[in-house]
């Protein structure tokens, strides 16, 4: 009985993770323009100082990553939900890329959305974050990866809280977390 429990609760995160579509997202682009993306930074840290683009090959992501976060980050995979630790974290800071540690939301935009993954309705800065068209497993989404490496992240949805309407779904194994008071992120990495 537990099992079925647990089988329905996940079904029913699953499906409420996909039920509504972005088309608020700015710089939509296709999966197959993605090599294409034409945001280049400038991406900064906490402290302000510029940082650089990540390339990197798939052999060296994969001694970096563990194999969760490989196929969450590097292979557009998806994590189980209600298992990040991530989605009940409520300690004041920012949510950074697992593969980069790129500065992608806020503790202040986060909020619970019953789906078991980590929401934001906004990210830190929109220079980091880019929204790309996913039209697999016969659905429009829109997907979320990290602008600084490429690493997918989760989806954004039209059905968040107000300001933005938009609830950005993301892998909490996609995601790593700095407790830092908010009031001490330099300016430059805040530019929603």
């Amino acid at each position: 009985m537990k099992n079925l429990f647990v089988l329905l609760l996940s079904t029913f995160a699953l499906i409420s993770c996909n039920q509504a579509q972005s088309t608020k997202a700015s710089g939509e682009m296709s999966k197959d323009d993605k090599s294409e993306m034409v945001t280049k930074g400038p991406f900064y840290d906490l402290q302000g100082n510029v940082l650089n683009k990540v390339e990197k090959t798939e052999e060296e992501w994969k001694a970096q990553l563990t194999a969760e976060q490989f196929n969450v980050l590097r292979e557009d995979g998806t994590e189980r939900s209600f298992t990040s630790p991530l989605l009940n974290e409520k300690q004041e800071g920012v949510f950074t890329c697992g593969a980069c540690s790129l500065p992608l939301f806020t503790s202040e935009t986060k909020f619970k959305s019953g789906t078991g993954w980590p929401s934001f309705y906004q990210p830190i800065n929109k220079t980091n974050v880019g929204d790309v068209v996913d039209s697999r497993y016969g659905m429009r989404r829109v997907e979320v990866e990290c602008n600084r490496c490429g690493s997918h992240l989760g989806h954004v949805f039209e059905d968040g809280p107000e300001p933005t309407g938009l609830r950005s779904c993301i892998n909490g194994v996609s995601l790593g977390f700095e407790a830092v008071k908010l009031k001490d992120v330099d300016e430059k990495a805040k530019k929603p």
